[in-house]
């Protein structure tokens, strides 16, 4: 039985070691792209001095409003907890596209952009630089790829604690134990076996839910065997999908409806002055932020808002609201205890494959977990490379 499970271990690592190495790497380097991001860009993410009160919300989107083409519009303001954060303005497009503006000066200080390095390692990540989108409706070859090498390395991981086992039960400190002074060999071995048990947990956790984002028949599955019935994504489970909340299309369309579609009656304001669309942003946040202090951040959007909780260990979790935009009355619409279970599990599969469910010290265990992880193809190679030599010698 342990041959069979060596055989398994060994033929099916050897042709996606690679792929599972850039995919483990890959993922690393991504743990802490916000922070990086925000130290590199410091001009852009924060303020140049944070000591006075900050402008109007109405005045600081109209800036913004003035300084886009008219195809574009502003689907809503996300203030964060820390005083020193510039407001992160949503854009309806392209995709995820957002501003920032410093509240204190009413100046816009940039957009947001992906640094060239986390672009590349996301896109290596997700599709080995593949096309996410194939052009004629063809197969992500990349994805495919990704997907199946992390379902290699599920079973990779789960044969080598079988072949690790009888071993462990009569040495188990010395398996577990990697050596620095007995020679390169005994270091990359034990780096491989003793490695490879110390990341298992947190590795596995990484692979199992990755899974969910690379084929639709696991997803289900998953869900199935977490005993939630896998629905499309509700908004209720509101979170940041980049860094901020960017808005809802849905909230933006009713928007337009209301303010501006049904003419001048509703449009302006007495003596013929146009209303600002923008005009109850200010009150609404401020009862928010009265109602939910230490909020880590909150959202805007034209006669809709979120408040990402953060309490929870789910970084996506947020109570979802609606507001009428005259009168600026408030009512909660959705509640994060009242998700659906499928909302709820979407968000927890997501901070547990970011390793973002336990704040700065679960980041730090997933990062050195996933260079663990990137580690044991490379080792596991040079252990065959060398025993092949051996074997061929004798």
């Amino acid at each position: 039985m342990i041959k069979f499970f060596r055989k398994i271990h060994l033929w099916l690592s050897v042709p996606f070691g690679i792929i599972i190495t850039l995919v483990c790497f890959s993922g690393a380097m991504l743990i802490f792209e916000p922070e990086i991001t925000r130290a590199i860009k410091s001009d852009v993410y924060y303020t140049a001095d944070s000591a006075g009160t900050p402008l109007p919300m109405g005045e600081l989107m109209e800036t913004v409003k003035a300084s886009l083409p008219d195809s574009v519009k502003i689907t809503g303001v996300t203030v964060f907890a820390d005083r020193d954060r510039c407001y992160q303005v949503n854009l309806s497009k392209p995709r995820r596209a957002s501003l920032f503006i410093d509240q204190y000066s009413g100046k816009i200080t940039g957009r947001y952009e992906r640094l060239g390095f986390f672009s590349t390692m996301f896109k290596l990540h997700r599709w080995l630089l593949d096309s996410a989108n194939p052009h004629g409706g063809g197969v992500a070859v990349g994805k495919l790829l990704v997907g199946i090498s992390t379902l290699i390395f599920v079973i990779a991981l789960i044969s080598g604690v079988v072949i690790w086992w009888p071993r462990a039960r009569k040495h188990f400190r010395r398996s577990l134990s990697i050596s620095c002074i007995q020679g390169w060999s005994k270091f990359w071995k034990g780096l491989h076996v003793a490695g490879g048990m110390y990341a298992l947990v947190f590795v596995l956790a990484m692979a199992l839910t990755g899974l969910t984002w690379s084929f639709n028949w696991y997803r289900t599955a998953f869900y199935a065997v977490c005993g939630v019935e896998h629905t499309p994504r509700n908004f209720a489970q509101a979170g940041s999908n980049q860094k901020s909340d960017n808005g809802n299309s849905r909230g933006e369309g009713r928007g337009e409806g209301r303010g501006e579609g049904r003419g001048k009656g509703r449009g302006e304001g007495r003596g013929g002055h146009r209303r600002s669309e923008f005009g109850r942003w200010q009150q609404v946040y401020e009862q928010l932020a009265a109602a939910n202090p230490g909020a880590p951040q909150i959202t805007i959007g034209p006669e809709t808002a979120s408040v990402t909780l953060g309490t929870t260990g789910n970084p996506r979790a947020a109570d979802r609201y609606e507001f009428n935009r005259r009168s600026g009355e408030l009512s909660l619409t959705s509640s994060y205890s009242q998700a659906t279970e499928a909302d709820k599990l979407r968000g927890w599969i997501y901070s547990i494959h970011t390793g973002s469910w336990g704040a700065v010290f679960t980041r730090i265990l997933w990062l050195l977990s996933a260079l663990l992880g990137a580690s044991l193809p490379l080792t596991g190679y040079y252990i065959w490379i060398r025993h092949l030599r051996r074997k061929k010698e004798h």
